[in-house]
């Protein structure tokens, strides 16, 4: 269990964060913690190999196929995708160095936190970077959070 004073180091020692299946689609959870994010210092590194494919840019930022890819140090790799895809992702992240393996809320690999943690890492599931950010900084309120505007349901 993650502690406030844990989670606030990671996120007072961090600057980078890739966040693995972000959505360029605007009202999708992974594109409003991503532009979060940004509006408050870090720089996001989209991984999504869909997007990566067609060289799109979200949030004006390069897209990559993997965190293998990206050039830059990565302090947080912020995971949406299932909780069964996490392992490799997790291996990716020790294998570039990366601070913090962050899974977002109902995403819960204990392989892969496992190995996070083994390899030094921080690690955290079932948490919002966004949420968790504006609750220990200040800016927690109902935006985006019970509106019924943001949604993790596909539209149909």
């Amino acid at each position: 269990m993650n502690t406030f004073a844990q989670l606030r180091k990671i996120f007072k020692q961090s600057h980078t964060v890739a966040v693995v299946g972000l959505s360029a689609e605007w009202h999708r959870p992974s594109f409003f913690a991503a532009k979060y994010l940004q509006e408050h210092g870090y720089r996001v590194f989209p991984v999504n190999p869909r997007y990566a494919a067609s060289a799109t840019e979200i949030l004006g930022e390069r897209c990559y196929a993997s965190l293998l890819e990206i050039p830059d140090t990565v302090d947080i790799v912020d995971v949406f995708r299932r909780s069964e895809d996490v392992l490799p992702i997790a291996q990716q992240a020790v294998q570039i160095g990366a601070r913090c393996l962050w899974q977002q809320i109902g995403v819960n690999n204990l392989e892969a936190d496992r190995l996070a943690r083994e390899a030094g890492l921080d690690s955290v599931m079932d948490r919002c970077v966004k949420i968790e950010y504006a609750r220990l900084f200040g800016g927690l309120n109902l935006a985006g959070v019970d509106t019924k505007i943001i949604s993790a349901k596909r539209p149909v």
